[in-house]
């Protein structure tokens, strides 16, 4: 069993930046793929970015230039620093490891950029 456990959300003003932090755990060997995706009210959940063991990162249009992605191998944790951030980027944000990405998902966490 894995879990997956997102934190560092909350409420920001447009312009203000967020860090999400996700760790994973249990029966975990190795993980080669981690990622963010993040669901609005009424929208499918869309594939922010994500990152590969060797550090490759891809990223969507919407987003880049204004969040980066990291993880810590040896923590088995992936980060999300967000900058910039627009109203446009409110959403219930999750992670997601593997390849193909996992069926479980954790219980997300809530971004609000709102003035």
């Amino acid at each position: 069993q894995v879990h997956l456990v997102e934190s560092g959300g909350g409420l920001v003003q447009p312009g203000g930046s967020l860090r999400l932090s996700c760790a994973a755990s249990g029966s975990i060997f190795s993980i080669n793929r981690m990622g963010w995706f993040r669901q609005a009210p009424g929208k499918q959940r869309e594939l922010v970015a994500a990152i590969t063991t060797g550090g490759t990162t891809n990223y969507a249009d919407s987003v880049k230039g204004r969040f980066t992605i990291s993880r810590d191998n040896a923590k088995n944790t992936v980060y999300l620093q967000m900058n910039s951030l627009k109203p446009e980027d409110t959403a219930a944000y999750y992670c997601n490891i593997g390849n193909p990405w996992r069926a479980t998902w954790g219980q997300g966490i809530q971004v609000t950029v709102s003035s």
